[in-house]
């Protein structure tokens, strides 16, 4: 089936399309329109023919459940209707539809081109995900075909984010009996345009430009490909939108981490290439400063608090939050206690000073000799524990809390991914907070984003990369008095957590003794419980705990 509409315009040779990238928050239509009004109109200004937009942006993806509230989708059609009215050019956009079933769910996430105050032409999306972060079947009535749509000679075929990521020339193994592209290329596309909201997960930028490269060969077309930018609750969006040529070449690329506005002519091939983000540890500390300010931001909150204990954790948290919301918006508080070292003291000051942030110290030993006078009766007669060191977390938890309550700033825990899945975190202590910013980093990872914040000067004093990591809750501890060696424990930790492997075959793969291996399980299965009350975290790996991994906790299963 093949649409037609004749647009009023003098015919070129050529298409010149807008690749418009930007940073939608969820809910806000208005903002959301008005930003997609500019750039239509800048777009329009540089002679673009076509602006295409990423998937669900009239909205901000994921919606979620707000999809299930009927005023939600009655808003989200209105604002389309009024947004083809003011659109200085055509565009694709995509937004809530009616999925026009009989049965099922009512809503389609669709795209829609709109333009002279119409909207000419909407294609729904067929492969709903349900894997890892998402639930799209829960909320969308899947297409049940795809249609090309004839605009200005061009024959656009529009398919939506996972409708790309299915194509058996790059995957060998399919999700789904469907390839929206090979349909739609079949019926005589000249343009695949494919409108995305790809969260951005390390590696994955590659995968995701070979997967395009690999589709404009095979179907000998180009492509283009318009992705989200910006900070969603716990996923991170790169943007990174790219254009292929029919024979793979590079046309175009966006920026990552950031809005960009780029061109590219469908026969010329020329398009702006911005410089890539090639280091992957660079992108992992654009994405949680892009992560952290948008939720931030997007949250109401215009100042963050964070508890500056000396170590290397919390001095990465303070520069990111710096680099995110600027230093003006950041303070940091010391909270000694009665085995914290004068080096600790001396690094958080420092590194306050550095980052150039405003320094609280509230000492808590008094406080920590109170809590145990008042349980002295109780626990007559029963040893020093770890009940004791929790106290004293939790301790500082209360008085960051407090600070949040009186001055308005978001808690910053500092929690990293290795401590939260063996459970080395206190509950409603070091764990209390508005976002766990490095929850998904590991610890071996955190020295290596330190590294790079010191990569033009010192901001995070050397003492602090280089002491051996500690809690300082009893005299002389160190972390590897319980735990495995991070190297180690990393390396057990993907293989468990994001790999899926057995203890068995991890023990087998690294050479480790199975007995060690399994203890790292158990820790990582006997936590669960924690981690379902930590604060949400941004999401950088393949499997990160605060989104995308479902486990119940009461249950009995051990590997």
């Amino acid at each position: 089936m093949s649409l037609r509409f004749d647009f009023a315009v003098v015919v070129l040779a050529s298409m010149k399309i807008a690749l418009a990238q930007f940073n939608p928050t969820i809910g806000d239509f208005e903002g959301n329109s008005k930003r997609i009004l500019e750039m239509a109109r800048e777009a329009k200004s540089h002679g673009a023919d076509l602006a295409v937009f990423s998937e669900l942006c009239l909205c901000g993806y994921p919606p979620q459940d707000l999809v299930e509230r009927p005023v939600f989708v009655e808003h989200n059609q209105k604002a389309l209707a009024k947004l083809a009215k003011a659109i200085a050019m055509p565009a694709v956009v995509g937004f809530v539809g009616d999925a026009m079933d009989a049965t099922g769910k009512p809503v389609a996430n669709s795209a829609a081109l709109i333009a002279n105050g119409k909207i000419l032409f909407e294609q729904r999306k067929m492969l709903l995900p349900t894997y890892d972060v998402f639930d799209e079947s829960r909320y969308f009535q899947p297409a049940h075909t795809q249609h090309i749509f004839e605009f200005d000679k061009e024959q656009l075929g529009i398919t939506i984010c996972e409708d790309a990521w299915n194509d058996k020339a790059f995957w060998p193994t399919q999700l789904y009996d469907r390839d929206p592209v090979s349909e739609i290329a079949k019926k005589g596309s000249s343009i695949l345009l494919n409108i995305s909201s790809s969260p951005y997960t390390v590696d994955k930028r590659s995968v995701r430009h070979d997967m395009l490269r690999t589709i404009a060969r095979e179907h000998r077309l180009p492509v283009v490909y318009v992705n989200q930018v910006g900070g969603n609750d716990s996923l991170l969006f790169d943007g990174s939108s790219v254009a292929f040529m029919p024979d793979g070449r590079l046309a175009a690329r966006a920026k990552s981490f950031e809005e960009d506005l780029i061109y590219f002519d469908t026969v010329t091939g020329l398009g702006d290439i911005r410089p890539a983000v090639e280091d992957e540890i660079d992108a992992a500390y654009r994405a949680l400063v892009l992560g952290t300010r948008d939720y931030v931001r997007k949250c109401g909150f215009h100042k963050v608090v964070i508890g500056l204990s000396g170590g290397v954790d919390s001095a990465l948290v303070a520069a990111i939050a710096v680099e995110a919301l600027g230093r003006e918006s950041v303070t940091g508080v010391a909270m000694p206690g009665p085995y914290s070292s004068d080096g600790s003291i001396r690094d958080a000051k420092q590194l306050a000073e550095n980052l150039g942030i405003q320094f609280e110290m509230i000492p808590i030993t008094e406080t920590f000799e109170s809590y145990k006078k008042d349980l002295s009766q109780t626990f007559r007669g029963l040893p020093v524990d770890a009940t004791e060191e929790n106290l004293q977390a939790r301790i500082r938890g209360n008085l960051l809390m407090a600070l949040s309550n009186k001055f308005g700033s978001m808690v910053l825990s500092t929690g990293n991914k290795s401590e939260m899945a063996v459970g080395y975190c206190t509950l409603y202590g070091d764990m209390a907070g508005g976002l766990a910013v490095i929850s998904d980093v590991p610890k071996t990872m955190v020295y290596k984003l330190s590294k790079f914040v010191n990569r033009e000067r010192e901001l995070i004093p050397i003492a602090t990369i280089e002491k051996p990591p500690s809690a300082e809750l009893r005299p002389n501890q160190r972390d590897q008095d319980t735990l495995p060696d991070y190297d180690t424990l990393d390396r057990i930790l993907k293989a468990y957590v994001e790999d899926v492997r057995s203890p068995e075959e991890i023990a087998d793969h690294f050479g480790y003794p199975l007995q060690l291996v399994q203890s790292v399980a158990l820790k990582v299965d006997q936590n669960e419980y924690k981690r379902k009350q930590a604060p949400p975290g941004l999401k950088l790996s393949s499997k990160a705990f605060s989104v995308g991994r479902r486990f119940p906790l009461a249950q009995k299963f051990i590997v």
